[in-house]
């Protein structure tokens, strides 16, 4: 995404979500979108295969319980 349509997207999404975006907040808010964008597409252009499935659910653990300690 170039400036313009992250700018375009904040500022709709902002108001369909009827969130209120502070103008001192604003480019704060773009900066991270910006990033945030960065990065998907970073993910987004990683080739699958067939073979590669999502994981079916994320459990945390607490470190301890990894090493068999409780």
């Amino acid at each position: 995404m170039n400036a313009v349509e992250i700018e375009r997207y904040v500022d709709a999404s902002a108001a369909l979500l009827a969130l209120p975006l502070a103008p001192e907040h604003r480019p704060g808010v773009l900066r991270y979108f910006a990033l945030a964008a960065e990065m998907a597409a970073l993910v987004n252009g990683l080739p699958l295969g067939v073979e590669d499935e999502p994981a079916e659910c994320f459990v945390p653990i607490v470190p301890a319980e990894r090493e068999g300690r409780r």
